[in-house]
């Protein structure tokens, strides 16, 4: 059983899974009751934006989004939409276990399918709504219809269920061959300031950081620094540091089980293992420990 977190929340209108080994979610509209939060999972997505207006936030880069486009993302990266409530929103997302699909990649010899995800961790793909982006939006449609039918015994339905993300792979390395990866080079100023910020953030959450002391290390004043995150991310800059160091907590709890839980959270920027204990609690749905245990057991 793979888990997913309080720290994301998402709609779960037009979610089919599997075993909790694949997810897919074709073309949901809009937020409905719930909100978007900066998350990080164990697993591989593939977000394709249809329609509306979407900016997003991956690691410590800003994308404005195209109708066509595609975010290849491995999951760890701490990622986040930021979308207007008053403008349409219509995207596919597929989260996928790569130890699920890796066995058949091995005895295909395929195993190039997931590069992307493994070692550039994000991408975005333009495809300007080609040809190919066309035959992936139908791939992901077939996957969900499947995904959601009690029709096939669950051994077929799983085998038919790994040919179609296997045929939405080979679809996604084909947009990444024909545009190149292409990432936008021209950003705005709002944008650049709101990236230095998040980048600052991610290598130094595990100091004490304060609004002041972003802002005198930016040499921006401190209104600026907090109206343009929000602006940009549509979170506070406090809220960013805190999802930056819950996720390398929660990276860390698996990667060294045998580390003390206080000694994890101080290394992480929390100075206090009360609030520590609280705010995961709060956020992940369970405590360290507990995570701890669930993550290792499905190792």
């Amino acid at each position: 059983m793979l888990l997913y977190y309080k720290l994301i929340i998402v709609s779960l209108e037009g979610l089919s899974h599997l075993n909790d080994t694949l997810l897919v979610n074709y073309r949901l509209q809009g937020e409905g009751e719930y909100s978007f939060d900066f998350h990080s999972h164990q697993e591989y997505e593939i977000y394709f934006f249809h329609a509306g207006s979407c900016r997003y936030l991956i690691h410590n880069q800003i994308y404005d989004l195209e109708p066509g486009d595609l975010l290849l993302m491995d999951g760890l990266t701490l990622h986040k939409p930021n979308v207007h409530p008053n403008s349409e929103y219509i995207r596919s997302v597929v989260h996928f276990s790569p130890q699920w699909i890796k066995g058949l990649l091995v005895e295909l010899d395929s195993l190039y399918l997931i590069e992307a995800f493994q070692k550039l961790h994000h991408c975005l793909i333009r495809t300007n709504e080609n040809g190919e982006s066309k035959r992936l939006e139908e791939l992901i449609c077939r996957l969900a219809e499947v995904s959601r039918s009690s029709q096939l015994e669950n051994l077929h339905r799983e085998t038919e269920m790994k040919v179609l993300l296997l045929q939405v792979l080979i679809s996604v390395h084909r947009l990444g061959q024909i545009t190149s990866i292409k990432i936008p080079n021209q950003k705005t100023e709002k944008i650049k300031h709101a990236e230095n910020i998040a980048a600052y953030i991610q290598h130094n959450y595990s100091e004490k950081l304060t609004l002041s002391f972003i802002s005198e290390a930016l040499n921006l004043s401190k209104s600026y620094v907090s109206h343009v995150f929000k602006e940009m991310t549509g979170f506070t800059v406090m809220e960013y540091v805190m999802a930056c160091r819950l996720t390398q907590v929660k990276y860390s709890l698996e990667m060294e089980p045998d580390k003390p839980l206080h000694h994890i959270a101080f290394e992480c920027g929390f100075e206090s293992a009360a609030h520590f204990s609280r705010y995961f609690r709060e956020k992940v749905g369970m405590t360290a420990k507990e995570y701890r245990r669930l993550r290792l057991e499905n190792m």
